[in-house]
């Protein structure tokens, strides 16, 4: 009765997002959609308001920079980039690039995560301006509909400069103004993200709406907060963030059974992409599940695996290793097994992992090693390595030092948070070990590989757009 009762819901808020976000693909070329009355309309009751931000949300799961349907999302092509995933079909070029850290302007893929970023961009500033602009819907709806839409703008944003630096800050749904947009430094965008998530703080209560981890709470803000100021080396900011998270009133738990982590609303999870919705509620597995799980009867259509230097990582008794990879025998890879599901109908048991609360445990962890506080830092490492099976830090080296202990928690990170939304990517990136570690690829690395490059059908419509070095 529950699925029958959201197939109905997701069946409105798709008419609702057909007329709301027509167009969107090439959003910065054509003319603006005529979608004021329907607009007028949608946000003119609460019912209907609330569908249009489900629409929203159903998006995330079938835009590529989300979603990653048919191995085109930031989980892949970020592993990929970094010392993850490899690519194991030899005439598919469109991953290959990314593995050999030579993508092409011209890359379909590359194409499609920018475009669809802007794409849900595009929808957050649509559905902003029309709960803006109506004076029916109540106020705490309203609050909460704008706080939600900031946060899914920033979070789309946060990544977008991490992949490609600066970027166009489009705001509006003006066509004519966005359609030769420059780029913005990148100190432009975060102070754009930092505002948007700020305000998304104070509209956001700490319940989930309808108790689903698929929206957006207070939490939610939290966490990618201490996130971004991580990235920005704001270490208390960082550390203060997190502990609002890690210490709220029992709402998320780090689970001992690893098996159980990325179920649906799992304990563990601050935020999460529900399958139904982007698949029409016909399809109901993840498609991280689809993408990383070995096809069974058929191996050799699977396109990525595990490096064997990230499966040398681990020791044999971490329960990450014995949980969260599998081995495919018959083409002999290893690969990513969080999402046990490849392929199920109408049997949801799993969500996509977006944020969880093993993460907010390694920020607090580094920042406070940062601030010189390393015994609260070897505290938060000791948790999710307690988690995993392995011994405490203190009993490898009771003479432990910030150094060293950075060096353990960057591979502690990547043992927890490996193919999760390119963590290993940024990391490597943000602290300025790209080189230095990525040039024993079989393709080398150069520091200008460090970000992908501007689309070349974006150049092409958009005169202003200037390309990354080295492209």
């Amino acid at each position: 009765m529950k699925v029958m009762q959201h197939k109905i819901s997701i069946k409105l808020s798709l008419i609702i997002v057909t007329f709301l976000f027509c167009s969107c693909e090439d959003f910065l070329e054509v003319e603006a959609p005529s979608h004021k009355i329907v607009s007028e309309t949608v946000f003119d009751r609460d019912e209907t308001a609330i569908s249009a931000m489900t629409g929203l949300y159903n998006q995330l799961f079938r835009a590529s920079f989300y979603g990653g349907i048919r191995e085109t999302s930031v989980n892949v092509f970020a592993g990929l980039s970094a010392d993850e995933l490899k690519a194991i079909r030899p005439n598919d070029l469109t991953l290959l690039e990314f593995y050999q850290n030579n993508i092409q302007p011209d890359n379909t893929g590359n194409l499609s995560i920018w475009s669809s970023a802007y794409n849900i961009i595009y929808m957050t500033n649509s559905l902003l301006e029309g709960v803006k602009a109506s004076d029916n819907l109540s106020a705490e709806l309203s609050n909460s509909l704008i706080g939600e839409a900031k946060f899914v703008r920033a979070f789309t944003y946060f990544n977008l400069i991490n992949l490609y630096g600066g970027v166009p800050l489009v705001l509006t749904t003006d066509y004519r103004e966005n359609a030769q947009m420059p780029r913005e430094e990148t100190a432009v965008i975060y102070n754009q993200v930092f505002e948007d998530l700020y305000n998304a703080l104070e509209l956001l209560g700490e319940e989930y709406r309808e108790g689903e981890r698929t929206r957006v709470n207070r939490y939610a803000v939290a966490a990618l907060l201490a996130r971004v100021n991580l990235y920005q080396e704001n270490w208390s900011q960082a550390e203060s963030y997190s502990s609002e998270v890690i210490s709220q009133n029992g709402q998320y738990q780090i689970i001992e059974d690893l098996n159980q982590v990325f179920l649906a609303n799992s304990k563990e999870a601050i935020w999460q992409i529900s399958p139904i919705g982007g698949s029409g509620g016909i399809l109901t597995n993840t498609n991280e599940g689809s993408i990383f799980i070995f096809n069974p009867n058929f191996p050799n259509l699977t396109k990525l695996a595990l490096t064997p230097d990230l499966v040398a990582v681990f020791q044999d008794e971490d329960k990450r290793f014995i949980n969260w990879v599998g081995y495919n025998e018959p083409t002999g890879n290893f690969y990513a097994w969080k999402y046990k599901d490849r392929q199920s109908f109408n049997n949801i048991t799993e969500y996509s992992m977006v944020l969880r609360l093993a993460e907010q445990y390694l920020i607090r962890s580094e920042a406070r090693a940062k601030q010189g506080d390393l015994a609260g830092a070897i505290a938060d490492l000791n948790y999710i390595r307690q988690r995993a099976g392995l011994m405490p830090v203190e009993d490898l080296d009771m003479e432990i030092q910030v150094e060293a202990f950075m060096d353990l928690l960057e591979k502690e990170r990547r043992r927890e948070l490996f193919t999760e939304w390119g963590h290993r990517w940024m990391d490597l990136k943000r602290t300025g070990r790209a080189v230095s570690v990525l040039d024993s690829k079989p393709s080398g690395f150069e520091n200008t590989d460090t970000l992908f490059p501007i689309p070349a059908e974006e150049r092409i419509k958009n005169s202003n757009l200037d390309q990354n070095p080295g492209y």
